[in-house]
C-alpha cells in the first residue's frame, strides 16, 4: 500500500488479484550526475532557470504493493520545495518540444493514449530516452467510470500491451481520462498490471494553471498535469510556448520540478 492518503476525487470499490509479475521501470537518470542546463540553454526558450532540484529521498514517500487494491493519489507527501509536471494524451508531436527537452533536461512523466500515439510512435521514443517514463492512459479515452469491468479492463490491458512493447517497459501507474473512476476502475487497473492511479492537483491550460486549492498556490509535492497539444487546442499557441509558461508559473513560486518516479519505490519481488 502507499504510504500516503488519498487526496483529490475518492471512488469506492476494491482491488482484484494482482497481476503475477510487477510492471519493471528503467532507473531514472538525475541531472545532477549529468550536465545542468546552462543560462544560456534557458535564455534561449525566453525563460530563467528553475532551481535545481534536490536529490530525492531514499526512503520513498510512496510505496507500492505487487498485491492489493491500487492507491490514488493526487500528491507526493514531501517538505522538498518540488512539484511533478505530467504531461497527457500524445496528439500533438513537435520536434521543438522534443529540443526543448533536450535543452532544459525538464523531468516529465508521460501518460500516453494509443489512439493519439499510434500515428507515430516513435515521436516519444527521444523523450523516454531522456529517462522520462511512459504511463498508461488507456487505448481511447472514454470516461472509465461510465464504463462496465470488462470494457475497462480493455482499455488499461490493451494500452498496457502496445506501450510494454513499443517502448519496452510496463507501466507502473494509470491515469483515468478526465480523471474519472469508480471501484471497476480499480479493479481493472489492479489486473493489467499499473499498480496505482495518478490524479493532480494542478492542470496548466495555455498560459496559467487551474488550481483545486482556492489560494491559487503551489505545494511541494503537487503534481502538475498538462497535455501534448498544438495550435489548434491552443488558440494559436505552440507546445513550447505552453510549455514555457508552466515552466515560468512554477518559477515565479520558487519551485523546482523534481521525476514523479524517483520518488516513488515499485513493488519489489
Amino acid at each position: 500500500m502507499a504510504t500516503l492518503a488519498v487526496g483529490g476525487c475518492s471512488a469506492g470499490g476494491s482491488g482484484a488479484s494482482a497481476p503475477t509479475t510487477a510492471p519493471s521501470q528503467p532507473a531514472s537518470p538525475r541531472s545532477p550526475g549529468g550536465t545542468a542546463p546552462s543560462a544560456a540553454a534557458w535564455h534561449k526558450w525566453g525563460l530563467t532557470p528553475l532551481p535545481t532540484a534536490p536529490n530525492p529521498p531514499v526512503d520513498k514517500p510512496v510505496k507500492l504493493s505487487a498485491t492489493g487494491p491500487v492507491p490514488v493519489f493526487t500528491h507526493i507527501p514531501t517538505s522538498q520545495k518540488v512539484v511533478f509536471v505530467t504531461i497527457d494524451d500524445g496528439q500533438e508531436k513537435d520536434p521543438k518540444f522534443i529540443a526543448m527537452m533536450r535543452d532544459l533536461k525538464v523531468p516529465i512523466t508521460m501518460f500516453l493514449m494509443n489512439d493519439a500515439i499510434k500515428s507515430d510512435y516513435a515521436y516519444f521514443k527521444p523523450l523516454q530516452a531522456m529517462g522520462n517514463h511512459i504511463e498508461n492512459h488507456t487505448l481511447h479515452h472514454p470516461v472509465m467510470s461510465t464504463l462496465p469491468l470488462a470494457r475497462q479492463k480493455e482499455e488499461v490491458c490493451g494500452d498496457q500491451k502496445v506501450l510494454t512493447k513499443e517502448y519496452g517497459t510496463a507501466p507502473l501507474l494509470f491515469r483515468p481520462p478526465y480523471g474519472a473512476y469508480n471501484g471497476n476502475t480499480k479493479i481493472a487497473v489492479a489486473e493489467c498490471g499499473p499498480r496505482a492511479i495518478v490524479w493532480w492537483r494542478e492542470s496548466m491550460q495555455i498560459r496559467n494553471m487551474q488550481y483545486q486549492n482556492p489560494d491559487k498556490k503551489l505545494r511541494p509535492g503537487d503534481i502538475i498535469l498538462a497535455h501534448f497539444r498544438g495550435p489548434t487546442e491552443l488558440k494559436g499557441a505552440t507546445m513550447t510556448q505552453m510549455f514555457a509558461n508552466l515552466l515560468r508559473r512554477i518559477q515565479e513560486q520558487g519551485f523546482a520540478v523534481a521525476r514523479l518516479e524517483d520518488y516513488i519505490q515499485p513493488p519489489t519481488g
